[in-house]
């Protein structure tokens, strides 16, 4: 076993997982797994700029995961940077900061890497299960990106496109500085057509509709799932390999669009930072579900993140 770190940091989220590897098992053994938002793509699509206080919430989230790396004596750490400091001008400030807190350097992925650490992570242990009939094709829906991946074994083709939660509701759900609440159907289908365009572009180069599963990973995600599943609160354990079907995704991602501020934060399985980005997430998942023709998503917790751990084991 070799104990390993891996710091996934997104346009809304920074995640951390230290894990026991065994490559020769294929055995990943969680020690512990965390999110923390941070929203670090907040106004980059405008500004194209990482804000202040945006960079000091992630800072923050990057000494706490210092502390528990040390704690539990992880041998190697890998920080991987996807979509908000692929964009930023000042991002030598994020790279900067975070090197001094960690002690490494965040390598800022390409898009092409980013959906294979999904890849690899979301379908590592679904092999043997013949119910789940291959291609699959991985989708993860980031803050400001969202990466599809079709394969079996091994990756057939890949393809990120910007278009994520963060990114659709800052461009479309926001008026005067404020988010609409709920939004317009004007606003609902300005932003449908953004992620219509992005699926013709995924489209171009991954055969989308190929694919005999549907793996669905990431925040938007799980969320879908939690609510679907009732939960009383955020259960992974629960959310990891449940099913969800397209009727279902449907009729959440028609209320969540229709909702209010207070009754998407009364969702007992509802993190207080997806609370306004939540509905854009599920219209991504819904459109993507509808172009290829899915009955369902099958939803896993194991996505990125547990692909980098398996980079460094």
């Amino acid at each position: 076993m070799t104990r390993v770190a891996a710091i996934d940091c997104g346009t809304n989220s920074i995640r951390l997982l230290v894990a026991d590897a065994d490559p020769l098992t294929g055995e990943l053994v969680d020690l512990d797994r965390r999110m923390t938002i941070v929203r670090l793509g907040q106004g980059v699509d405008r500004t194209g700029r990482l804000a202040p206080e945006a960079l000091e919430r992630t800072f923050a989230a990057c000494r706490e995961y210092a502390a528990i790396i040390k704690e539990h004596g992880a041998e190697h750490l890998r920080f991987v940077a996807t979509s908000a400091s692929r964009d930023a001008e000042n991002r030598d400030d994020f790279v900067r900061g975070v090197l001094d807190i960690l002690g490494v350097e965040p390598e800022v992925i390409s898009g092409d890497q980013e959906a294979e650490f999904s890849f690899t992570g979301a379908t590592k242990e679904l092999a043997g299960r013949d119910h789940l009939a291959k291609p699959y094709l991985v989708v993860d829906i980031g803050g400001g990106s969202t990466e599809f991946v079709v394969g079996d074994d091994h990756v057939h083709a890949a393809r990120s496109v910007d278009v994520g939660c963060v990114r659709m509701a800052e461009r479309h759900l926001v008026h005067e500085g404020a988010v609409s609440d709920p939004p317009t159907e004007a606003q609902i289908a300005a932003m449908r057509a953004d992620i219509e365009a992005a699926l013709d572009l995924a489209e171009r180069t991954v055969p989308l509709r190929e694919a005999r599963t549907l793996v669905g990973l990431a925040g938007s995600v799980t969320t879908v799932s939690a609510i679907a599943q009732d939960l009383p609160e955020y259960d992974s354990a629960a959310i990891h390999h449940s099913r969800v079907s397209h009727d279902r995704v449907r009729e959440i991602t028609d209320w969540l669009l229709h909702s209010t501020h207070a009754e998407r934060a009364a969702v007992p399985s509802m993190h207080p930072g997806r609370v306004d980005v939540i509905a854009a997430g599920a219209l991504v998942l819904l459109s993507i579900m509808e172009r290829i023709g899915a009955e369902e998503v099958v939803v896993s917790e194991h996505d990125i993140l547990d692909g980098i751990a398996w980079s460094v084991a």
